[in-house]
């Protein structure tokens, strides 16, 4: 048998032979078989806790470098007219910049061609790596949403997304009828060339200022599937009610759901009670209940291609796209109050400590016994019941809480990542205007409901692996090299330390949030650890969920509205011998194409919801135009600075060309702007005081002007005998407040 290599040899060679990084390549390429195998992994994680490598699924490679050859997007082009791109490859770094090189002969690209590239690295101001093209990928034709405007001879489209200021015009026999100012839908058609690029309107959406519109543009712009196909439907329709034959009958047990006061489907139900095992003093027994979605969606049916198309739910202030058609996902799969509903259950078994002990999956039957809400749940345990919680508050809802005072001690001692970015909610009337924007309180009935659903995932996941079945792992990798170093500097800026030369852990980022905790640099800080995460997804191979400190973590709790979590529980049923519908031979011999599907699904519903927010913000805002507001500087571009309104949460731009006469350096690594002549500088978490200066509800964009930063002042430059004077924020005392240097 060959010696080990050492780590040099292997870090030399993932280098020199990048296209060529997995682990059983490095096997190949030392001659490594057998047992040494295993010394071989231990030495690959020994390099990757030490920076030396980092890994993407199954791949390691330089930290912070890309892979010779990539799936690339193409994205819009930039004011110069370059193109640039970004890799759509699982866990890669997508900040780096990436500049398309065309070479003669290449067939003229746009924004949303995916293409298969080389890739060069290089040293450039402007971007990192430089493509050149090997192929095209097949694609649909280039989706338009605008508002059409009438002309003599057809039309032209006024796209409505944010920066895109190219119209498309439209022949007079392809406008489908569409009126002038109408919200329409178009594909390019023919070939691209010099002038405006021609469309023709494929649907026609209707008044693009109407209440209801936001989200109706944001399902077409991101092509989220919103009409179910008439066999889905009808299979659908023929679904009936599960007997109890082959089930657990848990129908005397007092489950209950609780959800938001809007809730549109229940999928979880939850019961805790003392354990009276000698054995285990202080513990708890924790049920949790979920809808049995498996047994109406089988494999390979109609529900089941359209679920995993859809792959999520997707939620917006006035209305749902459901990943399953209402009859299941409001009725028969729904745990409603006092009905029988079929479902899979865990009992677990906690200690004091909250840690568990043992769990047990059963295939039931059960009754919920009421459906309550958060703030009705917290109220009626923090001494205020109403007439339906009162009866259950001794009996049910403390036992619940005592519970969760047990995993709370777990999660302490766990110490998952502990951000603290408070979501919005958009109040709208009967006719779908905002009414008003408030941040989500967050109750300790959140919380509780949270922490036995990833108690319950946990149990999930290690009962599959016990069982040696196939399942898709939802996994969330650590940051990478680069932007831990990233957030590393913008903590130092702040007088800030996050150590180095150690594995890291969500308890040290933890004492980085705590350290800015109650001071000006408290968003700052949360903002940049945020962006330092990389994306959670799906994968069949489990590489841990970092932020919640879990090694061995799986979506088992939201079948009805995650498809991801469907798998799992057909995973069990197998696993169990429960029935026939089951995790299929096509279901296991596609997990890892599933896992892209439905990842790339709940970034598209993500995309979509935020987008819907961002116009309903900019409605809200619009009449408000010329009013001054608080903010903190929420992102550093070198085309502007991005601020979040303290009020609303919303987020508008105050273009570079808008700060001044002077010119701007831009330091992608600090995040910040420097002025070249008064060395103001702008980075994130700054308290500023902006103009509404135009409010779009149509694109969500916002656009502001600064007036003062950390309460300095800003005067607008004045020409001077030819020149530009510099201005002066409140002096050399603010100025030193602004300026923040990389140490």
């Amino acid at each position: 048998m060959k010696p080990l290599p050492s780590k040099d040899e292997i870090r030399q060679w993932i280098s020199e032979n990048p296209g060529l990084s997995a682990k059983r390549d490095i096997a190949k390429a030392f001659g490594i078989r057998g047992d040494a195998r295993i010394e071989l992994k231990r030495l690959l994680r020994e390099l990757e806790e030490e920076g030396g490598i980092e890994k993407s699924a199954r791949r390691f490679r330089e930290p912070g470098v890309l892979p010779p050859v990539a799936v690339l997007q193409v994205l819009p082009p930039d004011a110069s007219g370059d193109l640039y791109a970004k890799p759509l490859e699982e866990g890669v770094d997508d900040s780096r910049r990436i500049l398309v090189i065309p070479k003669k002969g290449d067939p003229a690209l746009g924004a949303g061609d995916r293409i298969l590239a080389r890739l060069a690295k290089v040293e450039s101001e402007d971007h990192a790596y430089e493509a050149r093209l090997i192929r095209r990928l097949g694609s649909n034709p280039k989706k338009v949403l605008g508002v059409f405007r009438l002309g003599s001879q057809g039309g032209r489209i006024v796209p409505i997304e944010k920066g895109d200021d190219k119209e498309w015009r439209v022949a007079a026999d392809m406008t489908m009828g569409a009126k002038d100012g109408e919200l329409v839908e178009a594909e390019a058609v023919g070939a691209r060339r010099l002038g405006l690029g021609a469309a023709q309107i494929v649907a026609r959406l209707g008044d693009p200022a109407g209440p209801r519109a936001a989200s109706l543009i944001a399902i077409h712009q991101h092509g989220i599937p919103d009409a179910f196909p008439d066999a889905v439907i009808a299979e659908a329709d023929r679904a009936e009610p599960v007997g109890l034959k082959g089930r657990e009958d848990l129908r005397d047990l007092p489950l209950l759901t609780i959800d938001p006061v809007d809730a549109r489907d229940r999928d979880d139900a939850v019961y805790a009670e003392v354990d009276t095992d000698l054995g285990n003093i202080g513990g708890f027994i924790v049920w949790v209940a979920i809808a049995d979605v498996a047994h109406y969606v089988t494999p390979g049916s109609s529900l089941d291609r359209e679920a995993r198309k859809r792959g999520n739910s997707t939620y917006f202030p006035d209305r749902v796209v459901p990943m399953l058609p209402d009859i299941l996902s409001g009725d028969l799969c729904s745990l409603h109050e006092g009905v029988d509903r079929a479902c899979l259950a865990v009992r677990m078994v906690i200690d004091a400590g909250g840690h568990k002990r043992s769990h047990r999956f059963v295939r039931g039957m059960m009754r919920s016994v009421a459906s309550l809400h958060y703030a009705q749940v917290q109220a009626a345990v923090d001494g205020t019941p109403d007439d339906k919680t009162a009866p259950l508050v001794e009996p049910i809802l403390k036992p619940l809480y005592a519970a969760y005072a047990a995993l709370k001690r777990a999660r302490e001692h766990r110490q998952p990542l502990d951000l603290d970015l408070p979501e919005r909610k958009i109040e709208l009337d009967a006719e779908g205007r905002v009414t008003s924007v408030a941040f989500k309180e967050r109750l300790e009935a959140h919380k509780l409901i949270e922490e036995m659903m990833i108690l319950a995932n946990v149990a999930a996941a290690e009962e599959l692996i016990r069982l040696k079945r196939p399942l898709l792992f939802r996994v969330h990798e650590e940051p990478s090299p680069l932007k831990l170093e990233g957030l590393r500097e913008v903590a130092e800026s702040a007088g800030m330390t996050l150590a180095k030369g150690q594995v890291l852990q969500t308890k040290h980022l933890n004492r980085l949030l705590a350290q800015a905790e109650g001071t000006e640099f408290d968003e700052l800080i949360n903002l940049s650890t945020l962006r330092s995460m990389t994306q959670a997804y799906y994968h069949p191979e489990n590489f841990g969920h970092f932020g919640l400190a879990l090694q061995n973590y799986a979506h088992f709790t939201s079948p009805i509205r995650r498809y991801s979590d469907l798998i799992v529980h057909r995973a069990l049923i197998t696993g169990h011998g429960w029935g026939k519908d089951g995790l299929s031979k096509w279901d296991e011999e596609n997990l890892e194409e599933t896992g892209k599907l439905i990842s790339e699904a709940e970034r598209r519903s993500m995309a979509a919801e935020r987008d819907t927010t961002d116009r309903y913000l900019a409605a809200y805002l619009s009449e408000r135009v010329g009013a001054e507001f608080a903010g903190h500087v929420s992102g550093v571009q070198r085309f502007g600075i991005f601020v979040r309104l303290d009020e609303t949460g919303a987020d508008g731009l105050i273009p570079v060309r808008a700060l001044g006469r002077e010119y701007f350096h831009y330091d992608e690594g600090s995040q910040t702007l420097m002025g070249a002549e008064t060395g103001l500088t702008l980075g994130i978490g700054q308290k500023v005081m902006v103009r509404l200066a135009e409010a779009v509800p149509v694109t969500g964009g916002l656009i502001l002007d600064l007036l003062s930063v950390e309460g300095a002042t800003l005067r607008p430059a004045r020409r001077k005998g030819g020149k530009y004077s510099p201005r002066r924020p409140a002096q050399a005392a603010a100025k030193r407040r602004l300026v923040r240097k990389r140490r």
